[in-house]
């Protein structure tokens, strides 16, 4: 035997250098009573068994090594361990301890092997004889080097390559490593010899992380588990100083909720194992890029006055020192991490904060991206190149779509008023109006215009662009006004303006921006429609609502799609209103986009529909959600809709005083037709409900009833306080066209039969009614009749009249009550088709199941629950728990979604079913 392969220098159990063997080294750590077995990642080292080697590759703390540990525990074979030293390129020393690692699992290593007697170099014949004995062996032995990152020789690597390869299945190898090793893995990989488990395989699931809290002796909400885990993104060592944090506070879920990352335990960690690791020029990289949400290796050079981000960022990925490719050379930090390193960013280079959020803005800018921009202008405290920022890019509506709103409100929350220009001024303007406070917004608008026209430099190039822009911005900021203050004239200024300043805009910041044209358009349709001008109003209406689909343009579709529906109903259709506004929601949740900031118009209608339709209960739940919106006492078209569909609610309850209370009419600049009709028409029947039709007659003179709706309306109470030739005048002058729908057509036709019945024209009055029952019918329009309840009952007590009636207004054959008679009221159409997700969560409600069991059991959190639960019950048009479930059952929901007749859940209490309704006959030829 050669002196480079004889029995060990020095004493037994020496290494190559005469230093003995450390039995730390080669024994696996001890499990923590607080570890938390997971099968999954347990179940996946299983194929360890099956490949010729294994990576098991994640940042510090990950748990890899705890991991390894247990597993390696239960595995019932032969388990070699080593843990690797820093700085050890000595060859001998490394074998020395693989071999001894080998001898220690029970594998004996014959004589050929030998040992290493010179700790730089092998001799030839060491590794060849073990990867031979090792191939040669009855079974695999595994073997695992723990922390192989320090293993930095390329030479160790090589040599560990060869005896793996030609082991053949003797060995099996395991790598814990926070970096990429140097073994050629993409060989292995091809062969389909590799099996790797990486840090998105080792962080905590949100129930993973529940059962390691429990066994911290923490028990918390799931809401709280699930905030911690996304903060932390499940990082295992994060949990345990977290959770161990937390118990000795007094208050854990509040630690939890509110701890500052930069002053805890979890800084101590990560400043030590991470950042302190690193060279000074990465130290510094990752200070100064924690003031951002992603970067590229271009932005952090600005970030750093340096040109050397690019490689440093590819070797701190590859040592998972917290920082995460996003693809596309975009790159961001590990939250927790980010939050330290500000934290010691402030310490360590103080003052040096807001000048890199500027830095920031600056290069963003340049690299068009608005919403970071203007983040990092703000939070540099560069007012002024954040709003001129947004006002150039033509971004301005975006205070309005409610999709970033709430965040850009937030942003320039913290602007003060010693900032002065023009661009902020127009943003004051944009964040007034948007509150609907008309006269700061258009002081601040003036402002703005002159500070505008003061700072204009020159008629050419981006400065002219950028003024086209700001002008272009004002012109919307006026329409709003216009809008808000119920003023056409200024809209259709606005909109003039507006089109003249198109033509100087750059195209591509109009396709950019294509909310702009929207919202102005939507602008200028609901102030024609204020007054009165509905073809004009559905012209600039369906132009927005026909904009192609995307999310920047969904709140000014929906809106527009409302308006064409109150449209719809002012001229008669209340079916197509209602399905108008219900394809509308739905083609949102078909495409995913996000729900508008809140419901507005669309919602009225529905209620102005469910009110015709004598459905008051669901009237008033869709009329509910829309008291705190700041546009309902506003918004002169949605205040004047609400207060009027409320007071016919009233109405058909039978409290004219209240209804008569409510129809107050809307301050504006002109007064808007419809609006004054409608509010007439609430005073006139408040009137003649409480038994007085002089002064209900009197209301109604001198007011146009330029709306067909309106006119019929008007015609059945001058046909009740006895001035029959006027009310059918006023029928017969509503214009023959294709406009009138149903609602307009049933209440003339029951004005011309009672107009015939007390002309005692007996047969032209019930061939009218038969007319309105059929039209009726089709719309489920219920409120004429009962209106017309003194005269008319003894007409549907008459065949055939009485057949057309039975089952959706009055008694059916079965003796079952209609609406008519005080009984149930039919089955109601499903608002939309509900998503997949809102089925779910709607099983679930029907087993009696709370909001935190729910979420638990489809693995949600709380929040995104109740806002399924919300659109389950906008779509059932409900505002509580056991209404949406009964309204379910008569819809036969949960017997669709669940493939099986609807029972209730053992021991719950059942729900009432809807009465069964018999089928109304066919009408007669």
């Amino acid at each position: 035997m050669s002196a480079l392969n004889g029995p060990l220098s020095g004493a037994p159990g020496d290494d190559p250098l005469g230093d003995p063997l450390l039995r730390t080294r080669i024994t696996p750590p001890t499990r923590p009573v607080t570890y938390l077995r997971r099968e999954r990642l347990s179940g996946h080292l299983d194929q360890a068994l099956r490949t010729a080697l294994t990576l098991v590759n994640g940042p510090a703390g990950a748990g890899k090594t705890l991991l390894a540990a247990d597993w390696a525990a239960g595995l019932g074979l032969p388990v070699a361990w080593l843990t690797a030293e820093a700085g050890e390129p000595r060859p001998g020393v490394f074998w020395a301890y693989v071999l001894q690692a080998l001898r220690e699992c029970g594998r004996p290593l014959a004589g050929p092997v030998g040992v290493p007697a010179d700790a730089g170099r092998l001799d030839p014949t060491l590794l060849p004889a073990l990867a031979a004995e090792l191939n040669a062996a009855d079974g695999p032995v595994v073997l695992v080097i723990d922390e192989f990152d320090r293993v930095t020789a390329p030479e160790i690597a090589d040599q560990l390559d060869f005896v793996l390869r030609h082991a053949g299945p003797g060995l099996r190898l395991v790598l814990v490593t926070r970096t990429e090793p140097l073994m050629p893995l993409h060989r292995y990989r091809v062969a389909g010899e590799l099996t790797e488990i990486r840090v998105a395989e080792l962080a905590f699931t949100h129930e993973e992380a529940a059962l390691l809290l429990e066994l911290h002796g923490l028990s918390l909400p799931v809401d709280a588990t699930r905030a911690l885990v996304d903060r932390t993104r499940g990082w295992a060592a994060g949990l345990r100083l977290c959770a161990m944090a937390a118990l000795e506070s007094g208050d854990p879920e509040t630690y939890l909720k509110e701890f500052e990352a930069g002053h805890s335990t979890v800084a101590d960690f990560l400043l030590a194992e991470v950042l302190k690791r690193q060279p000074e020029e990465a130290q510094d990289l990752l200070l100064r890029v924690s003031v951002l949400e992603r970067f590229t290796p271009e932005l952090a050079n600005a970030m750093t006055g340096r040109t050397d981000a690019e490689p440093l960022l590819v070797s701190l990925h590859r040592e998972n020192a917290f920082v995460e490719h996003l693809g596309h050379s975009w790159y961001r930090l590990h939250p927790l991490f980010r939050e330290i390193l500000r934290a010691h960013l402030r310490v360590r280079l103080p003052g040096l904060e807001p000048q890199l959020h500027r830095r920031a803005a600056r290069w963003l800018c340049r690299a068009g991206s608005l919403s970071e921009t203007v983040a990092h202008g703000a939070a540099g405290g560069d007012w002024g190149f954040a709003a001129g920022f947004l006002v150039e890019d033509l971004a301005i509506g975006q205070l309005f779509t409610g999709l970033g709103s709430d965040e850009l409100t937030r942003l320039f929350s913290g602007m003060g008023p010693e900032v002065t220009s023009g661009a902020t001024d127009l943003v004051r303007a944009a964040l007034d109006l948007a509150r609907c406070d008309v006269p700061r917004g258009l002081a601040h608008l003036h402002r703005a215009e002159q500070r505008l026209a003061a700072e204009a430099t020159g008629p050419s190039g981006d400065a002219a662009a950028g003024a086209a822009a700001a002008q272009l911005s004002c012109a919307l900021l006026q329409a709003v006004a216009a809008r808000l203050s119920g003023s056409p004239v200024r809209a259709e200024e606005a909109a003039e303006t507006a089109e003249r300043l198109r033509q100087e805009v750059p195209a591509r910041l109009l396709d950019k921006h294509p909310e702009l044209i929207a919202l102005l358009l939507t602008q200028l349709g609901s102030t024609r429609l204020w007054a009165g001008r509905f073809e004009e109003a559905r012209a600039a209406l369906t132009t927005v609502a026909g904009t192609p689909g995307g999310a920047s343009t969904a709140f000014p579709r929906e809106e527009s799609s409302g308006h064409l529906a109150l449209i719809d109903y002012l001229n008669g259709w209340p079916g197509r209103a209602e399905r108008r506004v219900l394809a509308r929601v739905s083609e949102a949740e078909r495409s995913s986009l996000p729900p508008p900031c809140a419901p507005g118009i669309g919602q009225v209608v529905l209620a102005a529909v469910a009110v015709d339709r004598d459905e008051l209960d669901r009237a008033q739940a869709l009329l509910d959600e829309t008291a705190l919106l700041p546009s309902a006492t506003h918004d002169p078209v949605l205040a004047a809709g609400r207060a009027i569909t409320r007071a016919r609610l009233l109405l058909g309850r039978g409290h004219p005083q209240a209804a008569a209370a409510v129809a107050d009419p809307v301050a504006t600049a002109v007064a808007s037709p419809w609006a004054t009709s409608y509010e007439a028409l609430v005073a006139s029947a408040a009137h003649l409900a409480e038994g007085r039709p002089g002064p209900a007659a009197e209301v109604l003179d001198g007011v146009p009833h330029e709306a067909p709706a309106c006119a019929v309306e008007a015609a059945r109470i001058l046909l009740a306080v006895g001035r029959s030739e006027s009310a059918v005048d006023l029928v017969d002058g509503i214009r023959a066209d294709g406009h009138k729908g149903p609602a307009v057509t049933v209440r003339a036709a029951l004005v011309r039969a009672q107009a015939a019945e007390e002309a005692g024209d007996s047969a032209t009055a019930r061939r009218l009614v038969a007319q309105a029952l059929l039209d009726a019918r089709r719309e489920r329009l219920r409120r004429p009749f009962l209106d017309a309840r003194p005269w008319i009952r003894p007409l549907l007590a008459t065949p055939p009249l009485q057949e057309l009636a039975a089952g959706w207004l009055t008694a059916g054959p079965s003796g079952g009550a209609g609406p008519a008679a005080g009984g149930p009221e039919p089955a109601r159409l499903a608002a939309t088709e509900l998503s997949e997700r809102e089925g779910d969560v709607l099983l679930r409600l029907a087993r009696m199941m709370s909001t935190e069991e729910i979420a638990a059991d489809l693995y949600l959190s709380a929040n995104t629950v109740k806002t399924h639960l919300k659109g389950v019950y906008r779509k059932l048009a409900v505002n509580r728990r056991g209404d949406a479930v009964r309204r379910a059952r008569e819809l036969g929901l949960l017997e669709r979604l669940s493939g099986a007749p609807d029972q209730p859940p053992p021991g719950a209490k059942p729900l009432p079913e809807a009465q069964p309704r018999p089928r109304a006959p066919s009408p007669p030829p």
